[in-house]
């Protein structure tokens, strides 16, 4: 499976489990651990684990093996790993404390991941 189907399919998951603010960010160059992070919020702990858990099935369905899967256990950050995309689906509290988005994203680059115009 391609880079961009494995994008498509993890936003697609996040997206059927209603998912919030779904950024896709091209960390390329940047880190040699992955080429994307996609990151989105739930609404509850309960809601992070259900969406968590719709992209690791929606993964294997389409014969993908993630390599690895953390942070069941408490929900409020699981991160999924499926090599060159890495998943990460958080409170809106943990998203708003870690700020991957300021962190991995490109200089001038709003929340979306969307150039400052």
């Amino acid at each position: 499976m391609q880079t961009d189907e494995i994008k498509n399919l993890v936003v697609d998951a996040l997206d059927d489990m209603k998912a919030q603010n779904i950024t896709v960010l091209d960390v390329r160059g940047r880190t040699s651990v992955t080429d994307w992070m996609v990151i989105a919020n739930g609404t509850s702990n309960r809601h992070v684990a259900a969406v968590a858990g719709n992209v690791e099935e929606k993964a294997k369905a389409a014969g993908l093996r993630p390599n690895g899967m953390e942070g069941r256990a408490t929900s409020d950050w699981i991160l999924i790993d499926l090599f060159d995309v890495v998943v990460h689906v958080m409170t809106e509290q943990a998203r708003h404390f870690y700020d991957l988005e300021r962190l991995w994203g490109e200089p001038g680059q709003d929340k979306q991941g969307q150039q400052d115009s």
